[in-house]
């Protein structure tokens, strides 16, 4: 699939909105896509029609949730750090996620059972209610599906 197939498959799931911070949105609208790797657009696409298969929600304007999905400079959570932070959230590699009709450990195990249906290394963070998801590589060493504690 090329990256536009993926973008245009992704967009029956979820809006821009969902997930980048307000801050990207309001700056570059529609375009906030070229922000979000590819990788982690395919890996979404995947996760969420193929192995969760339930509604997920990102950032939620209404409920005044922005920051789940990519973080810029001007996010909260990255300006109150006080030492070099490049999480996969600030590199377009992440999102933190509730799933409607499952929770996050259910889904940690999918994704587990689900391995080789990911075209990259994916993580997902333990002992947290929502879902933590990402495509940061860690290296060799690592298994297909690496779950770590923040």
């Amino acid at each position: 699939m090329t990256r536009k197939q993926i973008i245009d498959d992704l967009k029956i799931y979820f809006k821009i909105q969902e997930l980048v911070c307000n801050h990207a949105f309001e700056k570059f609208g529609e375009k906030a896509w070229q922000f979000l790797d590819t990788d982690y657009l395919q890996a979404l696409l995947i996760l969420g029609r193929d192995v969760i298969g339930l509604p997920m929600e990102c950032n939620n304007a209404k409920k005044k949730v922005f920051q789940r999905g990519l973080r810029c400079n001007r996010c909260e959570m990255v300006r109150k750090q006080k030492n070099v932070y490049l999480s996969a959230h600030c590199l377009g590699k992440a999102g933190d996620f509730t799933i409607i009709g499952m929770d996050a450990e259910t889904a940690r195990q999918r994704i587990k059972a689900h391995a080789d249906d990911f075209p990259c290394k994916v993580r997902v963070e333990a002992g947290v209610s929502w879902l933590h998801f990402d495509v940061m590589d860690m290296g060799e060493a690592y298994p297909k599906v690496y779950e770590f504690h923040a």
